[in-house]
């Protein structure tokens, strides 16, 4: 019987970040980025992803072309960058402007395959039609920088649900306009993986992330995201057979690993990144069998 091949891992922005967390003020990781890329390369992941703050540094002292450089020699042939959110709203162009100019030029720069984008956090909306254009507008400047746009629902903001999402993708109807599926918010929004298949196109799943989390969310369901992930196959989601539905669908990777707690903050970055890999292996395993 001939081996599969092993699939194509990415860390996630938060997965090898270390000891800093979503909306920190700055979101900057404390590991210098050379150390980083070493660190992703030598425990075998296959890319990275990047945040908006750590982007803004390493663009004001290495310079995009250096990083490009680091990547190459490194091996790594993925690269995501996020998140933009308020895309929306005209009256805070000011605001998300800045961070859409640079994460478009990170993009370009980098060879992202897409920019993660989000929505505001909230109650999810039923009707998500206010966010057809602004979709269009954002997919076409990222087209003519040679890269995506890729939305990620989160039960926690207005759109809080990946079918609610392809819905909306549907309606924008654009190749280059897409989603990513974090297994995370699939189950804290409830959406049973029948549903997910049920509701979903292979063309419009961009990206995927991987992790786990226990049965019992603890405290807000942002603060649980946060702060109590489980690394893969350690909690109580059925990890195997979000893969296998995703691959019923039709995704093919790579595949992302978006490890964030204080367990996994408190962790030296490449031990860190090493245990994420090694567990995220084991549950594609078990979904072979």
């Amino acid at each position: 019987m001939t081996d599969t091949p092993a699939p194509e891992l990415v860390a996630s922005c938060w997965t090898s970040a270390g000891d800093v967390a979503p909306l920190q003020s700055p979101e900057t990781s404390p590991v210098h980025i050379a150390e980083r890329l070493e660190a992703i390369a030598s425990t075998g992941w296959s890319g990275f992803g990047l945040a908006h703050d750590d982007l803004a540094a390493a663009r004001a002292t290495l310079g995009f072309p250096a990083l490009r450089s680091l990547i190459d020699d490194a091996g790594l042939r993925h690269v995501e960058v996020e998140l933009l959110t308020d895309w929306w709203d005209e009256s805070l162009t000011h605001l998300w402007r800045p961070q859409i100019d640079l994460l478009l030029e990170a993009a370009e720069a980098l060879g992202a395959r897409f920019i993660k984008v989000g929505t505001t956090i909230g109650e999810p909306l039923d009707n998500l039609d206010f966010l057809v254009e602004p979709l269009r507008r954002l997919t076409a400047e990222a087209a003519l920088r040679g890269t995506r746009i890729a939305l990620e629902p989160m039960p926690f903001s207005m759109v809080g649900t990946v079918p609610a999402a392809a819905g909306l993708m549907r309606k924008v109807d654009m190749p280059g306009c897409g989603l990513v599926v974090d297994y995370w918010h699939v189950f804290r929004a409830g959406t049973t993986l029948d549903e997910l298949a049920s509701s979903l196109d292979a063309n419009q799943i961009f990206g995927v992330e991987l992790n786990d989390a226990d049965a019992e969310i603890r405290g807000s369901l942002f603060e649980d995201t946060r702060d109590n992930r489980r690394l893969c196959g350690q909690g109580d989601q059925d990890v195997a057979g979000f893969i296998k539905t995703m691959i019923s669908i039709g995704f093919n990777g790579p595949w992302g690993v978006e490890i964030l707690s204080e367990e996994h903050r408190a962790i030296p970055v490449q031990k860190a990144l090493r245990v994420a890999y090694e567990t995220s292996l084991a549950c594609f395993r078990e979904s072979q069998l």
